[in-house]
């Protein structure tokens, strides 16, 4: 299994060169995987993931197209544009979250299944993994958490970690130090994006000085513990028979 704990940023941007820009900045901090955002998918297409690729040939790559439907087709498509890593939403039908494990296996790409607007997320969380996922992000969603004030996934997080064997990731209005405590609670994939280092209301870097900011970020995530789930062990005994 991958050593842990891993730091993501999400280049929630909209110009290509502007993420370029930031994920570059990510990289020289110590940022180990670079998401290309949903936001800049949708303004320019999987050109953005092929640019980051050939710009970052050595990084793992997450493509947040937030799959509901055609699964195998968009996965296929976000492989071929050089993803590591593709996203497919827990709210979708059980054949798409099929098909686009169907696709990871045979591209050799990793899928994360999003826990976003369930009405169960620990229950979905077991489901995905049950259908194939790799990795779990337990989600709280940008207008969800404006419209219920007081939504935090650290609410829930201990139990979708308890509940499922593969890898988690806690999304959606964290605070710098929650985000950091993330590993302690044995969610181990840390996702950096709105608000800590992307503007939480306009698709555009914050006005801080990122590199510090990342590089202060990332150091106090790797001296935190990663608290190893117990139910790891046995999924590790299994892989290794």
């Amino acid at each position: 299994m991958t050593d842990y704990p891993i730091v993501q940023i999400s280049l929630d941007l909209t110009t290509l060169d502007e993420a370029l820009e930031t994920a570059a900045i990510a990289v020289s901090a110590g940022v180990d995987w670079l998401e290309a955002g949903t936001p800049l998918i949708l303004a320019q297409g999987l050109r953005a993931v092929v640019a980051l690729r050939e710009r970052f040939p050595d990084h793992p790559i997450v493509a947040d197209l937030k799959t509901m439907d055609g699964g195998y087709l968009e996965a296929e498509m976000m492989a071929k544009a050089g993803a590591s890593c593709v996203v497919v939403m827990g709210r979708a039908h059980e054949a798409t979250i099929r098909r686009v494990v169907d696709a990871g296996r045979e591209y050799g790409i990793k899928v994360m299944g999003d826990n976003l607007a369930a009405e169960d997320r620990v229950a979905n969380a077991r489901w995905m993994e049950r259908l194939g996922v790799d990795y779990v992000i337990h989600h709280i969603g940008y207008d969800e958490r404006r419209m219920i004030a007081g939504l935090s996934p650290m609410d829930e997080l201990d139990e979708v970690v308890r509940a499922v064997t593969v890898p988690v990731q806690a999304v959606g209005g964290l605070s710098i130090r929650q985000a950091i405590e993330c590993p302690a609670h044995g969610a181990p994939l840390v996702v950096l994006g709105a608000p800590l280092v992307i503007d939480a209301d306009e698709f555009k870097t914050a006005s801080t000085d990122l590199h510090d900011v990342l590089s202060q970020i990332c150091s106090e995530i790797r001296r935190q513990p990663f608290v190893t789930p117990p139910h790891w062990t046995e999924r590790r005994r299994a892989e290794s028979a």
